[in-house]
Formats: structure tokens, C-alpha cells, sequence
């Protein structure tokens, strides 16, 4: 079967996805309960699967889905002010077609980027367990087989690096950093503070700084 054709039935599978009680059960109470400034929208309430390019040399792997953003509107950084953050670098990187997604008829495309995450479901308090992070790691494993072009992985926060390490067995673990380059036999891996606001509106991260880690990650493709 086409490594194309893989990733369309690996999506299925992960939608479909109830291995982790926790999670169903809060992504599907913030469906139901709503954000007030989203009362109105019917929000999508299930596990995010990857978006982009299926030729991409890049990845960017983030933490988890944003409650009121990829949960509400169903793709991965969409909806909330990280997605904000992401999109417009790679806008800006000449990554994606526009420098916003909003939602998944939006038109937004992505060149030579593929987008997905370490756990698939909108944990609370933007917090997943080490259990939750493995039972969604095979679905991580099959995704980097299936993208079989790719050679650069931008790890967005600490809890992402930890899973590519492990996924990557790369041993000991090196010190997670801003801008931090670590390489294996296979893929250079790029580090950069998760864009959520905790880091952007204190000036932990600033958009000059995300900017950087994208033109590291163009430098690196060989």
C-alpha cells in the first residue's frame, strides 16, 4: 500500500482512537460545556491526526491539542493563539500558504511541513501523563515511517523532545533548550519553547526567536 495511502488509514484509526478514559472523557465535556465565545460552534471533540505535506521534510511535533482550539475545530494548532504563533512562522518561512488557520476549510495548504503531535487528545490543564504519552506512541511511530522523506524534526516544548528522544531511543537524553540542535543517524532534531502564552506573553519566547528555529530547520535539509 502507498506510504500516502497509510497515512489516510492511520488517520481513520486515530479518530477512532478510546484507549485513554481520561482523555475521552474530558475532550468530550469541553465539547459539550463550550467556551462562551464558542457557544454557538459545534466542536469537533475527538483526537487530531497529522496535517500537511506527506512528501514534507519537516515536522513539527506540539504537546497536545488546545481544548478550545484543534478539539474545537479539528486540526492540529487551529483555533487558539499557539496555532497563531505557528502559523505565521511558517508563513513567514515560506512552510504555509497563509499565516493563520482558523479552520479546516480555510484553505490554508503546507509545503514541505507535516504538523502533528505527541498525544492526539486535549488533555486538562494542557497536561498529559507519561502513560497517555505512551499509549499514543505508536501512532507517532507509524507516522515517521510513513513519512519517509523526512530529515527534520522540530520538537515545540520539553514534553515533545522527551517523546521523540524515546521514540528515537536516543540515550541519555540530551538537556532540552531553546534553540538546541540535536542529531541522529536519521533526522536532526530542532528545540524550541512551545509557543503557548505562557511563554509569548512573558517574552519567554518571542516571535524573532520562533522565526529562528524555522530558518535552522531550512539550513539543516541536506
Amino acid at each position: 500500500m502507498p506510504k500516502h495511502d497509510e497515512l489516510d488509514k492511520l488517520a481513520i484509526e486515530i479518530i477512532d482512537c478510546h484507549k485513554c478514559s481520561r482523555l475521552v472523557k474530558w475532550r468530550e465535556k469541553v465539547s459539550i460545556e463550550k467556551r462562551a465565545a464558542y457557544v454557538t460552534e459545534s466542536y469537533w471533540g475527538k483526537p487530531i491526526v497529522g496535517f500537511g505535506d506527506k512528501q514534507a521534510q519537516i515536522l513539527v511535533l506540539g504537546l497536545a491539542p488546545g481544548a478550545h482550539g484543534a478539539n474545537r475545530t479539528g486540526r492540529v494548532f487551529t483555533g487558539d493563539r499557539s496555532g497563531d504563533w505557528l502559523y505565521r512562522a511558517l508563513h513567514k518561512a515560506g512552510l504555509a500558504s497563509q499565516p493563520e488557520s482558523v479552520s479546516v476549510i480555510d484553505g490554508l495548504t503546507l509545503q514541505n511541513v507535516w504538523i502533528t503531535s505527541a498525544v492526539r487528545c486535549a488533555p486538562p490543564a494542557n497536561k498529559p501523563t507519561p502513560g497517555e504519552r505512551k499509549k499514543c506512541s505508536s501512532f507517532l511511530t507509524r507516522e515517521l515511517s510513513y513519512l519517509n522523506t523526512l530529515q527534520v524534526i522540530v520538537c515545540l516544548g520539553s514534553f515533545s523532545f522527551q517523546a521523540i528522544c524515546d521514540e528515537l531511543k536516543i540515550r541519555p537524553r540530551p538537556k532540552f533548550g531553546h534553540g538546541v540542535v540535536v542529531s541522529h543517524d536519521k533526522y536532526k532534531i530542532v528545540c524550541s519553547y512551545h509557543p503557548s502564552q505562557q511563554n509569548t506573553f512573558t517574552g519567554k519566547l518571542t516571535e524573532k526567536m520562533f522565526d529562528s528555529v524555522f530558518k535552522t530547520a531550512l539550513r539543516l535539509l541536506r
